[in-house]
């Protein structure tokens, strides 16, 4: 029973750890235009993909709230996410294409994590 109870706060110390680490990564990461764009982008993919779940709710389960949550956040999202893209390739100089290459990450599914990867990273160094 002890060893349990040691298992159990080993368990609870690793997760506070773990949203301390998180919580200093989001804090690095809101300070620059491009670290935002991280941020939005990768929210913006995940409601994205959301919406193809929600989609499914509502029509085959016929459900149509959660999809109108999502999709409501979804759209405020995508509206932030051009804003910042537009700040981020003046702030950092883009050119045309690498701006097309950004605006067209967020129409795709998992776009933006790819753009995350290859277009927002190299920027941030």
């Amino acid at each position: 029973m002890l060893s349990s109870d040691w298992y159990d706060l080993k368990g609870l110390i690793s997760s506070i750890v773990l949203v301390s680490n998180t919580c200093k990564m989001i804090n690095k990461l809101l300070k620059t235009a491009i670290g935002r764009l991280r941020i939005v982008a990768f929210l913006e993919g995940c409601t994205y993909l959301l919406l193809g779940v929600t989609m499914i709710l509502k029509y085959r389960y016929a459900m149509p709230q959660p999809n109108y949550i999502v999709g409501l956040v979804h759209g405020l999202l995508f509206v932030l996410y051009v804003g910042l893209v537009l700040q981020v390739s003046f702030l950092h100089k883009w050119n045309l294409l690498k701006m097309f290459w950004a605006f067209l990450a967020s129409l795709i599914p998992f776009g933006t994590f790819y753009a995350d990867k290859v277009l927002f990273r190299e920027s941030d160094k």
